[in-house]
């Protein structure tokens, strides 16, 4: 009968994190070959398994074993912590194999038996610091010279990737880590955050949260897996965190912007894509934020700003790159000025994009010139400016100062407020100002209430008379003055198959009543509508809202007809 080799990796060692499949191997197998270490930490798991021990240096040997003992049909575990295939067993099981004329099919049969990579384990008790790419690099160079070794850490490092360092120190290897520490510098500040863990999930786990420029004070081993941050990693308490992009949108409520899911694909909400920066050059007819490679730190191979525009980027073929790149590791080393991974290079950072919306006032309409001219000075050549239907624009620009640019739209008589699922008060303009009475009203109304964070997007439409001519009786709620008092419509619906004004609650509100009646309203909404709910649906739900009653609205049937008929 043929043998089988299992090729197991057991994780960091501790029983919860040996998966089932892995359990079941151990168990199922003949002979168990392993590195003294490993054999230890499972044996737990052992019954009446031969066990075949070797030294640390003898993975070789160790496949030969296993590739033997599975021809003479035997059933071998060959072990291996963390995952087999990362710095395992798997790939010398291979070669062993090949080198024998073996091909898939023949025997002994393989099975590769994943586990948990310390890369995962170690971020795990760090916090999340490998939320955005990362990379492995073993700093052994007992079988990779270390010239090559040193060229993949300054490239990890230019590219800005999360590095996780795997056999930093040993008794004899004591340089390497002070060589990794020196190039890692030349890209990333000191304070960059940096996590040491050793012996992940066993008796003698240690963590340490450090820095990049501190971290050489602090013990490390063979036993440690060194977790360096990238330019968007943070500490928050003992908590390393590396965000998922970026780029980060400021809101006036909310550093981080909500988007909803139909609007996180779109083009200007991710900027940095692909897609967009073909939109800025003409490619797909969208505007995208960044109109260059520039305002967003793209290298050129001599690593300084790129000037050539994105679409001459995205024709160039493949095959280029890839030469490219390998001219990169090839020619110069990485030092030299003629690589892409020059220590000159600019540091990629976080971009910051604060996106509000501006207004010359509630009831104005009408921005200056010198408004304009400030708002296209700070939007600036790689901004943009949106008009909406909620007689706002929307300013979207690079930012490291956020506070600064709405000081400066303030300092212009603009109104400034956040967007996203906010509280909009859209009014009329009262006449150009004729019909001045409900004004005040209106801008007490916008003091209090625009711009508060609620579940769903909310509008409060505002008429000045009772020509209703802005349409506020089909906002979430509309309020129209007529001689000092307010008529109130609460659940209008403005879009969609069902779109239907707001029902009439109240007529004759006076009008002083209305600003506390309307906080009221919009506190009950913000305290108790589900995760997502309309305001119309959450005063169906509810049945009742400071006094006034849902009514069903009467169902409308259109009948289809055949045209001039």
């Amino acid at each position: 009968m043929g043998g089988k080799i299992f090729v197991v990796g057991f994780g960091p060692g501790s029983y919860e994190h040996i998966t089932e499949r892995a359990r079941a191997a151990i168990q199922e197998s003949d002979v168990i070959i392993g590195y003294n270490t490993y054999v230890d930490l499972i044996r737990g798991l052992l019954t009446n398994q031969d066990i075949v021990r070797t030294g640390m240096t003898e993975e070789v040997s160790r496949a030969q074993k296993a590739v033997q003992l599975a021809m003479d049909g035997k059933g071998v575990a060959v072990i291996s912590s963390g995952d087999a295939g990362v710095y395992g067993m798997a790939g010398l099981v291979y070669e062993v194999l090949i080198e024998r004329g073996w091909h898939p099919g023949d025997n002994p049969e393989i099975e590769v038996i994943p586990g948990i990579s310390a890369i995962n384990s170690c971020a795990a008790l760090l916090g999340a610091p490998i939320m955005h790419d990362a990379c492995t690099i073993s700093l052994s160079d007992h079988l990779t010279p270390w010239e090559v070794i040193a060229r993949r850490i300054e490239a990890a490092a230019a590219a800005d990737f999360v590095i996780a360092l795997y056999n930093p120190k040993s008794g004899r290897r004591t340089r390497q880590i002070v060589e990794t520490q020196a190039i890692l510098l030349k890209y990333r500040p000191p304070e960059t955050p940096v996590g040491l863990v050793k012996s992940a999930y066993r008796d003698r786990q240690h963590v340490v949260r450090t820095n990049l420029g501190e971290m050489l004070t602090h013990d490390i081993g063979m036993l440690t897996t060194v977790i360096i941050g990238n330019a968007s990693t943070f500490y928050y308490d003992d908590l390393m965190i590396t965000p998922r992009g970026y780029q980060r949108k400021y809101t006036l409520d909310t550093e981080q912007q909500r988007l909803r899911p139909g609007e996180r694909l779109r083009p200007e909400n991710e900027p940095w894509s692909l897609n967009a920066m073909q939109g800025a050059s003409g490619g797909n007819g969208q505007s995208g934020i960044h109109k260059d490679s520039a305002s967003t730190g793209t290298q050129t191979p001599q690593g300084s700003t790129t000037s050539a525009t994105p679409a001459d980027a995205v024709t160039l073929p493949p095959r280029a790159w890839a030469e490219a790149a390998l001219r990169c590791l090839t020619e110069g080393g990485p030092a030299t000025s003629s690589t892409a991974f020059s220590p000159t290079a600019a540091p990629v950072r976080q971009v910051s994009i604060l996106e509000v919306a501006v207004s010359p006032g509630v009831a104005n309409k009408k921005f200056t010139a010198a408004q304009l001219t400030r708002l296209a000075e700070l939007a600036g050549e790689s901004g943009e400016i949106e008009y909406t239907t909620a007689h706002q624009l929307i300013l979207r620009t690079q930012t490291d100062d956020a506070n600064a640019l709405v000081e400066a739209l303030q300092a212009q008589g603009l109104t400034v407020l956040p967007v996203g699922d906010v509280i909009k008060v859209k009014a009329c303009d009262f006449c150009d100002g004729e019909k001045y009475e409900g004004i005040a009203y209106a801008e007490e109304i916008a003091g209090r209430l625009a711009g508060l964070s609620v579940e769903k997007e909310l509008r409060i439409g505002f008429n000045g008379c009772a020509m209703a001519c802005y349409g506020a009786v089909n906002e979430d709620i509309g309020l129209v003055f007529r001689k000092g008092k307010f008529d109130i419509f609460l659940g209008g619906k403005t879009t969609g198959r069902n779109a239907a004004p707001g029902i009439r609650v109240a007529e004759g509100v006076p009008a002083d009543e209305v600003p506390d009646l309307m906080e009221r309203i919009v506190n009950r909404y913000r305290a108790d509508a589900f995760p997502g709910e309309r305001f119309h649906k959450f005063f169906q739900r509810v049945g009742e809202i400071e006094g006034f009653v849902h009514r069903d609205k009467p169902v409308t049937v259109v009948a289809d007809s055949v045209c001039g008929q």
